[in-house]
């Protein structure tokens, strides 16, 4: 099932309209009907309020599998592209059912992976693969080169931003696991 077939479904089954589920998150209803037509895809920021409008984790819109195998093969991770392909997560770890989350981030140059700042619980650290990463903290700016790495409390808004001219290529673990 689609990320925009699994929103929708789940709206319903709980009752709530389009119209409603705008006002719960500040999204326009144009913005969310677009995104359960699989017109668009969700920033992180919008999945996020989502999630939270409909009582469930981000996790509920990607984990589909119960099985837990402790290999995933590289053409094998759970895909999540945003925003025209310009962002994309890859889950490094099996599932989210676990105590910890690992992601693989790309993000195109001049992009970011969020419009806006997100906060959730836990902590993450992220470590640069490839290009560059400015990591926006609560009112710190962090300029992140290959190599580098960063530790942060994820209930301090946060967002992450690739400043670069080349794809940024990051990894990620966060606790609890929060997509």
């Amino acid at each position: 099932m689609e990320l925009g077939d699994k929103v929708r479904s789940l709206r319903l089954k709980q009752k709530i309209s389009i119209e409603q589920l705008s006002v719960m998150t500040g999204l326009s209803k144009g913005l969310i009907s677009q995104i359960e037509r699989d017109i668009t895809g969700p920033s992180v920021a919008s999945l996020w309020k989502i999630s939270k409008a409909l009582n469930v984790t981000m996790n509920y819109f990607f984990d589909e599998y119960d099985d837990f195998n402790k290999v995933v093969r590289k053409n094998e991770r759970k895909k999540i592209m945003m925003k025209n392909g310009d962002r994309t997560y890859e889950l490094l770890s099996p599932n989210l059912k676990k105590q910890i989350e690992m992601l693989w981030i790309e993000i195109e140059p001049n992009e970011s992976n969020s419009e806006d700042l997100i906060s959730h619980e836990g902590e993450e650290c992220g470590v640069v693969i490839k290009g560059n990463l400015q990591v926006l903290s609560g009112d710190k700016v962090y300029n992140l080169e290959e190599g580098d790495s960063i530790y942060l409390d994820s209930t301090i808004p946060h967002r992450y931003i690739n400043p670069g001219s080349e794809q940024s290529v990051s990894i990620w673990a966060m606790v609890p696991p929060s997509f």
